[in-house]
């Protein structure tokens, strides 16, 4: 599960609205790609079978089974401020994110039993 902030579910219902179907709600989710090797990607569409569902204020916010993994313990946002405008996903399961703040590499068992070596 994710924490979706009041901030994050306010702009969604906008983006809800603005789309004509009330039934479209934020999918998030996480492809291979971008500077830290796992990247996040986010786009209004409908509940699919084996979505993970989290709604707040009347909005839903969908993540498959696979990307449900890397954002565990995450919490959504939305920002308006100088660093830019848009959703923000604060994500504890990174060890690494870049400079953009879409890409990340994630924590794993082998790089935590790394850690305990040294």
């Amino acid at each position: 599960m994710i924490t979706i902030t009041e901030p994050a579910s306010r702009h969604l219902r906008t983006l809800v609205e603005e789309s004509g179907d009330e039934r479209k709600g934020l999918r998030v989710y996480v492809e291979k790609g971008g500077c830290a090797g796992l990247q996040y990607g986010m786009t209004l569409d409908f509940v699919q079978e084996g979505d993970e569902v989290m709604e707040r204020d009347g909005v839903q916010v969908m993540i498959d089974a696979e990307s449900l993994e890397f954002l565990k313990g995450s919490t959504l946002d939305y920002c308006d401020d100088l660093a830019g405008t848009g959703f923000r996903l604060q994500n504890p399961n990174a060890v690494r994110s870049c400079g953009c703040g879409t890409s990340f590499e994630p924590a794993t068992e082998g790089s935590a039993a790394e850690a305990h070596q040294h």
